[in-house]
């Protein structure tokens, strides 16, 4: 995603949070669904910080937590992004595979997914 100057673990980061509630999560539940330690999450907020497309703040409910925001700044780029990462997903993975494949795939993927929310108490 050159066009974009974003990378795809960047490009993870800003989709998670431009589909959340209110489009923010917690540091450490964006790290869950990034599979990705906090502290690596935490060198790409710092660059998505920098470049104005994450904002991250305390979080009131919990104060040894974080929160990261995707500004409207991020929201326009992640936009702009997915039809050449949708494209580049389709070209690297989804057209290998059969249609069976892909069945199988998207069943792995809600499994997947669902441990994650039930395990970070989202909804």
């Amino acid at each position: 995603m050159i066009e974009a100057q974003l990378t795809h673990f960047g490009y993870g980061i800003m989709y998670a949070l431009a589909t959340a509630e209110e489009r923010r999560l917690r540091m450490t539940m964006v790290a869950g669904y990034a599979y990705s330690s906090l502290s690596r999450l935490s060198r790409a907020a710092s660059r998505l910080e920098r470049k104005g497309r994450v904002r991250r703040s305390p979080d009131p409910n919990n104060g040894r937590s974080a929160l990261a925001t995707l500004t409207d700044t991020g929201g326009t780029v992640a936009n702009a992004a997915t039809p050449g990462h949708a494209a580049l997903v389709h070209q690297l993975v989804l057209s290998k595979l059969t249609t069976g494949q892909k069945r199988q795939l998207r069943e792995i993927c809600l499994r997947i997914q669902s441990g994650i929310r039930e395990d970070s108490g989202a909804s």
